[in-house]
């Protein structure tokens, strides 16, 4: 029996290593290695954009993302609006605000990806040679949209935007945690990825991709992280996402408590289904293509969100340590532990690279609150209070 628990307590240690090799490397690559793509620039005229906007009930946010977008347009360029399932004034605050709109009522069809495929059908009567897909919500900084459509016009590919999460003043709600959680996942991760080579995955917003590309992708579902899965769908069609760093795209964080529960609770849920769900399976086909690129995305994917990656892998050894000192193999404790540190190697390393401004280090006890409150998501996860379909984050006031 020992034995049996000894070899089960090495293999779980042993997945739970593979992962955070992978996180590591990412960190070290992205705070060691230089960055590969640096801001492109692109002689002759700009290839014509479309900038689709999806929008569902954002009429209170919709005009200064707007303004940003109608900012970096050329002659040629469209802005369009899709004002999908709206029970509010969303269409005409975007017609005012200078963008083409169109409507969409279908309450059995909710979610962005249904959104994002109306509006690529209207785009598809006059076809555009790029395709930049902006949140109602965000904010786009000078030059990104010229940054995304000429790293597309360079590489062929679908090209991913920086894409930062900022907390709103007005919220009672600390964010800061999140914040460095959310530079981890968004910044660090693709940026050391861009510096082996790699490809990255599409996080949502600020997604620049080529006609020929995203005129034939699936986008018509309602997966509540339809980002993730269309970058996968893309890289398994031979089309990989490139991180582009000199484009960047901010959004706030939800300023009420609801609408921040709703708000981590879609991610934290739809990334953990998406790893159970379809990282084996790409990983088995990645294998079996001798297809870096998409291997590359595979175990990217595989990676936990940060918080359940540090409870894991304490966990893990706590129980091999326990297990240890009740007669089972020491091996499972040895694997634990090195990744344990490891883990926290990689953690201060991203901390003193973009962490400092926003986790200083008398906000560490910010971390068992946060930690708490994930460790609540993740059991509703297990005991089936998974999110199932897209739901609009709240973002009224704090309360």
């Amino acid at each position: 029996m020992e034995m049996l628990i000894s070899w089960v307590l090495i293999a779980v240690a042993g997945i739970l290593a593979a992962a955070i090799a992978v996180f590591c490397l990412e960190i070290m690559a992205a705070t060691v290695l230089p960055a590969r793509q640096t801001p492109v620039v692109c002689s002759g005229p700009r290839p014509r954009t479309a900038v689709l906007v999806p929008a569902r009930n954002e009429g209170s946010n919709l005009l200064p993302t707007l303004a940003d977008v109608r900012g970096q347009l050329r002659g040629g360029d469209r802005l369009l609006v899709v004002a999908d399932n709206c029970a509010d004034d969303t269409a005409a605050i975007a017609a005012a605000g200078g963008a083409e709109v169109i409507e969409r009522q279908d309450a059995d069809r909710r979610g962005k990806g249904y959104a994002l495929e109306f509006g690529i059908r209207h785009l598809a009567m006059d076809p555009p040679d790029v395709v930049i897909v902006v949140d109602a919500d965000c904010r786009l900084a000078e030059g990104a949209i010229d940054q995304l459509v000429a790293a597309c016009r360079v590489s062929g590919r679908p090209v991913q935007a920086l894409y930062l999460m900022t907390a709103p003043s007005e919220s009672r709600i600390n964010h800061q945690v999140a914040q460095f959680a959310w530079r981890v996942r968004n910044w660090l991760r693709p940026l050391g990825l861009n510096a082996l080579g790699l490809p990255c995955h599409m996080m949502g917003t600020g997604m620049a991709l080529p006609w020929a590309v995203i005129g034939s992708a699936n986008l018509g579902n309602g997966c509540i992280v339809e980002d993730l899965v269309l970058g996968l769908d893309l890289a398994l069609a031979g089309h990989p996402p490139l991180f582009c760093p000199a484009a960047r795209v901010t959004s706030e964080f939800a300023a009420s408590r609801a609408g921040a529960d709703s708000q981590r609770r879609r991610w934290e849920h739809g990334h953990i289904q998406t790893i159970l769900m379809t990282a084996p399976r790409l990983l088995g086909g990645a294998l079996l293509r001798f297809d870096w690129h998409l291997l590359a995305q595979s175990l990217d994917l595989a990676v936990p969100p940060l918080s359940l990656l540090g409870l894991l892998v304490v966990a893990s050894a706590a129980v091999c340590g326990t297990a240890a000192l009740l007669g089972a193999s020491k091996v499972a404790l040895a694997i634990s532990g090195v990744s344990l540190l490891a883990f926290a190697a990689a953690v201060l390393m991203a901390w003193l690279k973009c962490g400092r401004d926003v986790l200083p280090p008398g906000a560490l006890l910010l971390l068992a609150p946060y930690v708490a409150g994930k460790l609540r998501l993740y059991c509703q996860l297990l005991l089936g209070g998974a999110e199932s379909q897209w739901v609009r984050t709240d973002r009224g006031k704090s309360r």
